[in-house]
């Protein structure tokens, strides 16, 4: 430990001599005939005079700690949904209700143990050639290799943000199955082209199903297991998420999964053709509980306009949420708009469907009693 002498002190001379101008407490110049005169020394108990030059290369003792991955940056205050407590959701974030399943403890709705997933991504990482973060303000992959940080670049701006992008670290094994997995099975939402579906998923008669939101990619692994001859497009801006969902795939072998990185209003509007969708999933989106919020909601009419363009007609969209006034509100604008149609007679909310997992944080939900409230509803 270096001893208190050695740090620099607080010295009027040596400031005067790094900025070339006396202290303002100085004494007034003297007379120009008076020969100037040195310094005197400093009292025998007191600090003695640093040059700048030692000030310069003293030694830094203060560590800092190491700065956020620049893939992810600082999110504003996120909602909070009492079904899971954990942020995101909206047109690109993440999927609330399944966001955190693989990194929680217990045993999942499938029987599943939390701890074998825990300990294949201990393994993953124990055995993975570089578990170094980033350093501040590089890109975590080059471009191509990996999601960007930023993939629209500005060209496509939105008003209204309607997601929170969700900050976590990145762990070994996510980094390296987005560096194998996403030249072939990742893509960015850039606005910048048409993507053709059946090219992306290498089946052109692959009905392909669009899911906004997956969170860490759980329930989305699970539904393209029960359901081979579907493709699910997902889409999220968590990049942990899209890394964890890559190595559930690859690692029990789906090939009918494509993860997009960016916001999906940008996907909706600018890169599917009309007609191009057989479904649309929208599971436990961000319920901005705060009145002010409110229009942040994804689920507005005008969204609704937007997906009508790729959804193909009788095309099937099912949502989900446990925020019951947000419920209500899905209803109404569903219930409103002309290009959709229930498919419960009454025109009501439907049962959950077999199809939609029941993940454990839903569960803890409803242990709590919260009302989980499905809508399925169809393209006209």
């Amino acid at each position: 430990m270096c001893k208190p002498e050695n740090f620099p002190q607080h010295d009027d001379r040596v400031h005067a001599g790094v900025t070339g101008s006396a202290p303002a407490h100085s004494a007034p110049p003297r007379a120009a005939a008076t020969p100037p005169t040195a310094p005197s020394a400093p009292p025998s108990n007191g600090p003695a005079a640093r040059s700048p030059e030692t000030v310069r290369t003293a030694p830094d003792t203060h560590r800092r700690a190491p700065a956020p991955d620049a893939e992810h940056p600082a999110p504003g205050p996120t909602a909070h949904h009492p079904a899971d407590g954990t942020p995101g959701g909206g047109s690109g974030g993440s999927s609330r209700n399944h966001g955190d399943d693989d990194h929680s403890g217990g045993d999942r709705a499938d029987g599943t143990s939390h701890a074998r997933e825990s300990a294949d991504e201990a393994t993953d990482e124990a055995t993975a050639p570089d578990s170094r973060p980033p350093r501040e303000g590089a890109r975590m992959f080059p471009p191509g290799e990996g999601p960007s940080p930023d993939p629209a670049r500005g060209h496509h701006e939105r008003r209204i943000r309607t997601f929170q992008p969700r900050r976590s670290r990145v762990t070994t094994g996510q980094r390296n199955a987005l560096r194998r997995l996403w030249p072939r099975w990742g893509f960015d939402i850039d606005g910048l082209r048409r993507l053709d579906l059946g090219e992306l998923f290498d089946d052109p008669d692959l009905p392909v199903v669009l899911e906004i939101g997956f969170g860490m990619g759980e329930a989305t692994a699970r539904m393209a297991a029960a359901d081979p001859g579907t493709g699910i497009l997902a889409v999220d801006v968590h990049t942990p998420g899209q890394g964890n969902l890559l190595r559930l795939a690859d690692k029990q072998g789906l090939t009918n999964v494509r993860v997009g990185n960016g916001d999906a209003i940008i996907l909706l509007r600018e890169m599917l053709a009309p007609d191009s969708l057989s479904g649309l999933r929208i599971y436990f989106p961000d319920p901005w509980p705060k009145a002010r919020h409110h229009k942040r909601r994804l689920i507005q009419p005008e969204f609704l306009d937007l997906a009508a363009g790729p959804l193909r007609p009788g095309a099937l969209v099912h949502c989900a949420t446990d925020w019951e006034e947000y419920a209500e509100q899905m209803l109404d604008v569903f219930t409103a708009h002309p290009d959709y149609e229930n498919t419960v007679p009454d025109g009501g909310f439907a049962p959950r469907p077999e199809a939609r997992p029941l993940t454990r944080f839903e569960g803890q939900g409803l242990d709590k009693g919260h009302r989980v409230r499905d809508l399925l509803f169809r393209r006209r």
